[in-house]
């Protein structure tokens, strides 16, 4: 959720080479985000592109103010 706050949109593509992580296990995790209320989604064209939604702005200042 971090990186997707720095990047102010992103696809799953892009959050798997960043991390260099798994494309369907990151898929899924931004399924389950989405269900959560914690991101939302933009199609354009065939990517979609998440952004974090109120509830995971204040989710995500909540976790920096750990920092």
């Amino acid at each position: 959720m971090l990186l997707i706050d720095k990047s102010e949109g992103i696809s799953v593509d892009q959050i798997a080479q960043k991390l260099d992580g798994n494309f369907k296990t990151i898929s899924q995790h931004t399924r389950y985000l989405v269900q959560a209320g914690l991101l939302r989604k933009q199609y354009q064209g065939r990517q979609v592109i998440h952004f974090l939604s109120p509830y995971g702005k204040n989710f995500v200042n909540f976790i920096k103010s750990f920092k």
